[in-house]
């Protein structure tokens, strides 16, 4: 049995594995230009960003299985090692290519080390204690949303870009340390010879694969309705043969009965939504700001800044609620409080104060520290312990899955909104136009900037629309959860 200096040291490794794993998404984003430049991969931008989150998906529900199988340590070791390994690689690249399969090494290490560090403080800490090992755990994602970009524009005016990858490797080697020698693995292996579902993880892999990319496409401009349509084809058959090989295996990859328990499939679901949620606000608000408030990119940013603050003080009080109430009133509750304070951009005008998009970042961030911190600690505890890696990974899967999804959904309408309003103007603003004054660099006529203020407004009311529409969707589901008692009571 672990004393609480031993545990603490584990807690460390783990903060440190999430702040490298989560920071790698934020801390990029500024030294982009400079690696683009020096690479001379323009048109190979994107896959930077597309690789390192489609080995996450496509790794997560494999890693999740084999950590219930042969136990958390050897998979979270393997997770370490691949992304340390990856991160070396990374700065080390030459040329874009290189860069590109660097990060795909890099994301394969993060699937295992995202949902297992969740699974990690489960297995060192009752539930009447989990809330704020998971709260602590969290403050690794605020910070990663706060410092990254901070810290890599600093890293490339200091150094050079390399060191944005490099800056991982003694980490990554402090974590190895203190796992291997401290962390005893609690899980035992369930068999002498591991058996891996193969149909399961290839048709899986193809359907995620093609989930994903779908709502990749769906982001570009024009929308290319012929790829969309083939991989909706892929999507169909890779899906019905991964459910199908999934009800005739042996040991399957993902054991559908998990979902019968329905207070666990709707905490999925609300992580998927309330993850989807999240990403509205953060890439539209700047945005919003810059464009029809002429703000400038570094002031516009900082309206999403209340969220983490927000997220880390909530996510500290997540024990207190989940001992008193039933886990569809926490997340009703909470999820009302979002839906009405997004009443409010629905409503916004091109004149409405600064102050309310600062405001609903915050009260953003703390719904999403409430309800997805809540998520974690009960769907934890109402599985069998013996799947809670494969728990821990459906969760982390639904929270990737509702970013890259609905970041689609959300680009999808705004580009179709946009168009039309070109479209019925084309004698007073262009696409040229409305890409030069979304980041306020346009020089244009005052009643042509009224009219893009305009067409801007509109685009911006359709995501929020979409937004609230899901969170209503959140609610309704919650509404249905069969338990209506504390998961602990006082």
């Amino acid at each position: 049995m672990l004393d609480m200096k031993h545990k603490s040291l584990i807690m460390v490794a783990v903060f440190l594995a999430t702040l490298m794993t989560s920071i790698e998404t934020t801390i990029i984003t500024t030294a982009m230009p400079t690696i683009v430049s020096a690479l001379h991969g323009l048109s190979m931008q994107s896959w930077i960003f597309t690789i390192y989150l489609l080995a996450t998906a496509l790794t997560t529900p494999i890693y999740g299985k084999l950590s219930d199988q042969l136990g958390r340590k050897p998979i979270f070791v393997t997770g370490i090692l691949l992304f340390t390994v990856g991160s070396l690689l990374s700065g080390l690249a030459s040329n874009m290519m290189f860069l590109i399969l660097a990060r795909l090494v890099q994301g394969i290490g993060a699937g295992a080390v995202l949902p297992i560090t969740n699974t990690i403080i489960a297995d060192l800490f009752t539930f009447d204690k989990r809330a704020t090992a998971l709260a602590f755990n969290n403050t690794a994602w605020g910070i990663s949303a706060l410092a990254g970009p901070v810290v890599g524009g600093l890293i490339v005016q200091k150094f050079n870009w390399h060191w944005i990858f490099f800056i991982n490797v003694p980490i990554g080697l402090i974590v190895l340390l203190i796992i291997v020698s401290l962390y005893e693995n609690p899980v035992e292996t369930k068999a002498n010879k591991l058996v891996l579902d193969y149909q399961g993880i290839l048709t899986l892999s193809l359907s995620l694969l093609s989930l994903l990319m779908i709502f990749q496409f769906l982001q570009k401009t024009p929308v290319s309705w012929r790829w969309i349509s083939g991989l909706f084809f892929i999507l169909a058959v890779s899906g019905i043969s991964f459910v199908y090989a999934e009800r005739h295996s042996k040991q399957p990859l993902i054991d559908f009965g998990i979902f019968r328990n329905r207070t666990f499939t709707i905490q999925i679901f609300t992580a998927f939504i309330l993850s989807g949620a999240q990403f509205s606000f953060q890439i539209y608000f700047p945005m919003w700001l810059q464009s029809i408030y002429k703000l400038p990119a570094d002031l516009a940013g900082l309206v999403v800044s209340p969220s983490p603050i927000m997220w880390l003080i909530a996510s500290f009080f997540v024990g207190y609620f989940v001992k008193r109430y039933a886990p569809k009133y926490i997340n009703i509750f909470f999820i009302s409080v979002m839906i009405i304070s997004y009443m409010f951009i629905i409503s916004a005008t091109l004149h409405t104060d600064l102050m309310l998009f600062y405001i609903i970042s915050g009260i953003s961030g703390l719904v999403l520290g409430m309800v997805i911190t809540s998520n974690t600690l009960i769907a934890q505890q109402v599985i069998n312990q013996d799947e809670l890696g494969l728990a821990s990974s459906m969760l982390t899967l639904g929270r990737t899955l509702g970013q890259t999804i609905m970041t689609g959904v959300y680009g999808l309408s705004f580009n179709i909104t946009l168009s039309s309003g070109i479209k019925a103007h084309r004698e007073a603003v262009s696409e040229q136009v409305m890409n030069q004054f979304v980041n306020n660099s346009a020089q244009i006529s005052e009643t042509s900037r009224q009219i893009a203020n305009a067409i801007m407004l509109r685009a911006q009311h359709t995501v929020f629309y979409i937004m609230l529409f899901v969170l209503v969707v959140a609610v309704v589901i919650n509404y249905s959860d069969p338990l209506k008692k504390p998961l602990v009571s006082e």
